[in-house]
């Protein structure tokens, strides 16, 4: 079990035991111990789409029954939609999920009754977890009843993102929902088409079907362009398990960057401050008029940022990660409607602002996208990537600069480096390579960008393929 970027993760079969129950005891003690919740208190358990989920929910639930707590169960529903309700009930909360991940694997993300969990936070969960440990800590599933409040949760997300644009707003586009397995498939449905869309739902899945928003695979990205060509659709809109990522294609069916969604999001709300990790597309200072704090790669870390914005007085403050996922710190008028603030990742926003930026515009999202004029980005991971030669790879690139520049020496020449998050350098040709593992999962990442797509897609490919050679050369060594 590990905190990674945004929440715990670890093994389905592990967390379908007893490692589940222990966490939810170990953040229910803390609750308790740090004054945020009382005995007799609510606490909200969402849950994705995924085999484990519903196992380790009830796992959850008997955990927290049995230190006082109130459990309520808002079933399979999106992560914003979870947390926005726990913020009006002023209630913890817990959705069971592992994203984007494969199925054998799966996660808990922990809301306090003020918001998502902090680094602080998280420490003191695993600290208690540990304690427990000690104490040969002992579950029994009780397989108590709870209160159903799934469609109270859902109802108040909906509302909120009804308001955002008009009744018309989006008439004459013809949108594709790719449904797969998310938890946000039916809520998209319903929402484009009150916005005046033809909408096209396809590609559901009852089994699990992990999507990286920020890393499309080759085999997805082919299925959505065989959508868009075939159903000649105007964008394909869907989201990673738990609906807090989004994805947006153009008319090509080809996926646009997260972080564009974001800063098109941005000026949609009329952000004047935007908090981004060190990931997103470099081009984002000079693409308007924000005031912009790059952060290592988290929720968590976007959110402290976002709060020291406010903390100095800024206003229109959001937050965007690479990966789409869209926060808000401050109130937005939107459509005639406040829209209050949700510190979390939200996959609706982005989607809503970028089909109503072509609708309004009346061009195609290909167009849109260009005129930004960003450096080409992509980004891809090695799976199955072993957290022990991610380690070791990183200490030995920062142990020295001859290290980093003998690596690199096939694929250019270093003119500067970031090591906010993971190794970031700028090469003196304008290129930027980026080496990050990741935080929760046994992959090595690698992001890119270039002047072309050409140019990226060798980037890319190269940065990989060394990873490749140093980890089967350490090995030999």
């Amino acid at each position: 079990m590990k905190f990674g970027t945004s929440g715990l993760r670890g093994l389905s079969v592990d967390l379908k035991g007893r490692a589940s129950a222990l966490y939810a005891t170990a953040f229910g003690r803390y609750l308790l111990s740090s004054g945020m919740a009382h005995v007799g208190d609510a606490v909200l358990i969402g849950r994705d789409f995924r085999d484990s989920s519903p196992d380790i929910a009830a796992n959850c639930k008997d955990a927290l029954n049995g230190l006082g707590f109130k459990v309520l169960d808002c079933g399979a529903v999106p992560t914003p939609a979870l947390a926005l309700y726990g913020l009006r009930e002023k209630a913890a909360c817990l959705m069971i999920t592992g994203s984007h991940i494969p199925a054998d694997r799966n996660g808990i993300k922990f809301y306090r009754p003020d918001g998502e969990i902090d680094k602080a936070d998280e420490a003191a969960i695993t600290a208690g977890a540990a304690e427990l440990e000690k104490s040969d800590f002992a579950f029994q599933p009780a397989n108590a009843e709870w209160q159903d409040c799934a469609a109270e949760c859902q109802a108040l997300f909906a509302e909120r993102n009804s308001n955002v644009l008009g009744s018309t707003a989006l008439a004459g586009l013809r949108i594709g929902v790719y449904q797969h397995s998310t938890v946000a498939r039916d809520l998209l449905v319903d929402l484009l088409t009150n916005f005046g869309a033809d909408v096209l739902a396809f590609g559901r899945s009852e089994t699990f079907v992990p999507v990286d928003t920020e890393a499309v695979s080759e085999e997805t990205i082919s299925r959505l362009r065989s959508a868009a060509e075939e159903k000649g659709l105007d964008a394909i809109v869907s989201t990673d398990g738990d609906g807090d990522r989004p994805l947006v294609t153009d008319e090509t069916g080809t996926p646009l960057r997260g972080d564009l969604l974001g800063l098109i999001t941005a000026t949609f709300l009329g952000a004047r401050s935007l908090v981004t990790p060190v990931t997103s597309n470099s081009g984002i200072e000079a693409a308007g008029d924000f005031d912009v704090i790059r952060t290592r790669v988290g929720s968590p870390f976007v959110i402290a940022g976002m709060e020291e914005s406010l903390a100095q007085g800024k206003s229109g403050v959001v937050g965007f990660e690479a990966n789409g996922g869209l926060l808000t710190a401050s109130e937005f008028t939107v459509n005639g409607h406040v829209l209050g603030a949700l510190p979390t990742r939200d996959c609706f926003l982005p989607i809503l602002a970028t089909l109503s930026l072509a609708a309004s515009r009346k061009q195609p999202l290909s167009v849109i996208a260009a005129s930004y004029h960003l450096p080409f980005a992509s980004a891809d991971r090695l799976e199955d990537f072993p957290v022990e030669a991610s380690a070791r790879l990183m200490a030995y690139l920062r142990a020295s600069s001859n290290n980093l520049t003998s690596f690199l020496q096939p694929i250019g020449e270093i003119g500067g480096i970031s090591d906010i998050d993971g190794l970031r350098v700028a090469l003196k040709d304008q290129r930027i390579i980026h080496f990050r593992p990741s935080g929760n999962a046994p992959e090595m990442r690698c992001y890119v960008e270039a002047e072309t797509e050409a140019m990226a897609s060798e980037l890319l490919r190269a940065g990989l393929e060394r990873v490749l050679w140093w980890a089967r050369t350490s090995r030999q060594t």
